[in-house]
C-alpha cells in the first residue's frame, strides 16, 4: 500500500484550471477546480521545464496523487497570484515509509 501525504500537511487551498490543449486563440483550460488542498512554497528557484530548458520557478506546490494538474495548467495561489504549471512529477517510494505526492513547479 502506498502512503499518501497526510491531509493535515496540505494547509493551503489553490484553484486549478487544467490545461486541455491549444486552440486558434491560445491555450484551452477546463473549468476552475476551487479549494484544492496543497502545500505551497513561493520562492525563486532555477528548474528545467518539460522541454528541458532552464527557467525560473517562483512557486512549488505539493498535491495529493491523483490530482489533475497537467503542465500548462493555470493555478491561483493562496496569495491570489495566477501562475502557469511548468512541470509535474509524481514521487512514489513503494515499500518505504515516505508519502507519495505530486510536485508541481510553477513559473
Amino acid at each position: 500500500m502506498t502512503r499518501r501525504v497526510p491531509r493535515w500537511l496540505l494547509r493551503h487551498r489553490i484553484t486549478i484550471e487544467p490545461y486541455e490543449g491549444d486552440s486558434a486563440y491560445g491555450p484551452l483550460h477546463g473549468p476552475p477546480v476551487p479549494d484544492v488542498r496543497a502545500a505551497v512554497a513561493e520562492g525563486r528557484r532555477l528548474v528545467r521545464d518539460q522541454e528541458g530548458r532552464q527557467v525560473v520557478s517562483t512557486a512549488q506546490v505539493v498535491l495529493e496523487v491523483g490530482t489533475v494538474c497537467p503542465p500548462e495548467s493555470r493555478i491561483t495561489l493562496p496569495s491570489g497570484r495566477v501562475t502557469r504549471v511548468l512541470s509535474v512529477a509524481e514521487h512514489t517510494a513503494p515499500g518505504l515509509p515516505v508519502p507519495a505526492h505530486l510536485e508541481v513547479i510553477c513559473e
